[in-house]
């Protein structure tokens, strides 16, 4: 579902998408948004359209896990992403390398541990940077945008 959203907004030519890591209770993106977009759209629409999905998944799954997800909210009964997504622009080539690192090792820290080295984490662009292949075909390099 994240990553057929992801598609979605990239085949609409509403943002391009440099890296990304899917853990198991957050996502990291680092994302270009198109000119005739706003930052504040594309995210909303992009938190919308995947929480959907994740309550219908959950509904027909795992239930239990609803009752964790409802707040007491004037415009909503569930909260599935985090309010106030951080989103940080990346002025700098030394800024964007750390981030870049970061979503890389990401699958591979201590508190997680998914996996010992970062190229065999399917949902992380590590593979991409270091033997140009994208299995999702929905990345470009940050020197080409």
């Amino acid at each position: 579902m994240i990553i057929a959203s992801l598609k979605f907004l990239i085949t609409k030519k509403r943002m391009k998408l440099t890296a990304f890591v899917i853990m198991p209770n957050h996502i990291h993106l680092i994302w270009r948004i198109e000119n005739n977009f706003k930052r504040a759209d594309v995210q909303r629409d992009f938190l919308k359209f995947t929480a959907k999905g994740i309550l219908q998944y959950l509904n027909r799954y795992n239930k239990e896990m609803i009752s964790k997800l409802k707040v007491s909210a004037r415009d909503r009964e569930m909260q599935v992403w985090k309010r106030d997504s951080m989103s940080i622009d990346l002025y700098t080539p030394k800024f964007f390398e750390q981030k870049l690192s970061y979503i890389h090792s990401n699958p591979c820290q201590p508190k997680w541990m998914l996996v010992q080295s970062p190229f065999n984490y399917k949902y992380s662009p590590a593979y991409f940077y270091e033997l140009g292949k994208d299995e999702f075909n929905m990345l470009r390099h940050s020197n080409e945008i």
